[in-house]
Order: C-alpha cells, then sequence, then structure tokens
C-alpha cells in the first residue's frame, strides 16, 4: 500500500473515530408506520440523575428552571425528559429516592374497575426505574420493594411497558386509546433509551418499539398526553409542561 493511500485511510479512521465521538444522542426512528425521538445513553459514560426540587425546596417545574440551576454550579443540562407521574403539586405520585434518600415512599395502592376507567400509574404491574452507580434498572414496583438494589436516584411510574421481554399483558393490540407518550428502556444496565412518540401510539405498540425495535427487556411508561417532555438542545426541543410544570426529571448533565 502507497504511503499516500495509508495516510487516506489513517485520515479516514480518525474521521470517522471523531464522528461518533461526537455524535448525538437524540435520533428519529420509525417503526410499524409510527415515528419516534429517541436518545440513548451509555451509564459508563453519560452522568444520569433524577431531580426534583431545587436549593429552595421548590419542584423545578421546567426544563429552563432545572438548566439555570444546572449551569450555576458549573455544569450543562444535555437532556431531560419528564419523569414519572406527579400530583397537582408535582410531588411525585410514588416513590421517589435522590442522592440515596427516599423523599417518597412507593405506592402499592391497587385500584380496581374497568381498565378504561384506571389511570396508567394504577394498571399493574407498575414498576421503577432506578438508578446506581454507572448502571440503571427498571424492575416492578414489589420486586424492587422486595430486593431493594442499590439505588442512587428512582422513580415510579406505570404501567410497566416490558416485563423480562414480554409485554404488559392488559395491552390490546388494536386498542384505540392513542396519545403522545414518553417511556425508558434497558438493553443492559449500562445502556438506556429514553424515547418520546412523534405522534399518537397505543400502549401495545409503544412497548413493542421498545422490546422489538429498540431491543429492550424491560421498559417502563413515564407519562403521555399532554406532558410527555422532552429538553435536548441539538434537536431544538425544550418542551414546555401541558400541566404547569413537571415533578421528577430524568436529566444527564455535563
Amino acid at each position: 500500500m502507497s504511503p499516500l493511500i495509508q495516510l487516506c485511510a489513517v485520515a479516514l479512521l480518525y474521521l470517522a473515530a471523531l464522528g461518533t465521538a461526537h455524535a448525538e444522542p437524540c435520533r428519529s426512528e420509525s417503526f410499524k408506520g409510527a415515528s419516534y425521538i429517541v436518545c440513548s445513553f451509555d451509564l459508563t459514560k453519560d452522568e444520569l440523575r433524577i431531580y426534583w426540587r431545587g436549593d429552595n425546596g421548590k419542584p423545578y417545574r421546567t426544563f429552563a428552571a432545572l438548566a439555570e440551576n444546572v449551569k450555576a454550579k458549573g455544569k450543562s443540562l444535555d437532556f431531560a425528559m419528564n419523569g414519572g407521574m406527579y400530583q397537582d403539586d408535582f410531588r411525585p405520585v410514588g416513590l421517589y429516592i435522590e442522592n440515596g434518600r427516599e423523599l417518597m415512599p412507593a405506592n402499592t395502592v391497587t385500584l380496581t374497575g374497568a381498565p378504561s376507567q384506571i389511570p396508567n400509574f394504577y394498571k399493574k404491574p407498575n414498576g421503577v426505574f432506578y438508578i446506581g452507580d454507572h448502571k440503571a434498572g427498571i424492575l416492578e414496583t414489589r420486586r424492587f420493594v422486595a430486593h431493594r438494589p442499590e439505588t442512587n436516584f428512582a422513580t415510579q411510574s406505570g404501567p410497566m411497558l416490558v416485563i423480562d421481554w414480554a409485554i404488559h399483558p392488559a395491552f390490546l393490540v388494536n386498542s384505540t386509546d392513542r396519545k403522545p407518550r414518553n417511556g425508558v428502556g434497558l438493553s443492559s444496565p449500562m445502556d438506556v433509551y429514553f424515547v418520546v412518540t412523534k405522534g399518537w401510539v397505543n400502549l401495545y405498540e409503544f412497548a413493542r418499539f421498545f422490546r422489538d425495535g429498540l431491543g429492550c427487556n424491560n421498559a417502563l411508561f413515564l407519562d403521555g398526553g399532554e406532558a410527555p417532555g422532552l429538553y435536548a438542545p441539538e434537536i431544538d426541543r425544550n418542551d414546555a409542561p401541558g400541566h404547569g410544570g413537571y415533578g421528577p426529571i430524568i436529566a444527564v448533565v455535563k
């Protein structure tokens, strides 16, 4: 091989590596006729955590407020997503752990009635997304409560979308209940996928994308309707909250 060809080959390899190193985490994907925004993170490289209240004890409520707080501490907010369901006063509906401290207990309430009348959070099994040291997990709430894995941050939401490769048994393939939605899934303890729909899908379609489109063995519904909520500056997303503010916010800071 001539020196010139060798030099060109080295240059191409360098440019490819450079592109990979600066690859943006969020991208558009299509699956079975639906479109999604997928933001993926490697927890061996990215710092993932969950926020709720600022130093003044009040909920951040908006991505802009969180970004300002993070910036004041010498860091930048690279990504954020509505991190689960919350009350009118922005308190998490269920378990919330921050910096290893349980600030809200697990919600194990069971509601009965017609499935269409039961709020998503209470469509059992619901689950917990938790973050440890450079790894994360998603467990059904009862399993999380029973085993209590090492956890720095956690948020409870529901329903589970994918449970050990199985789609939630209550989801209907042809359900007409289609809404904007967001959720989180894992293909390994280090590889986390956050997804927000670009259109309206039902829960079965959403779960199938996590399992068959992204290869996630476990996935959790976070929220939907007016409040999917995505902050991703590289694609010009800074969604305003649909209910006056957000509760828990999952974020990547650098």
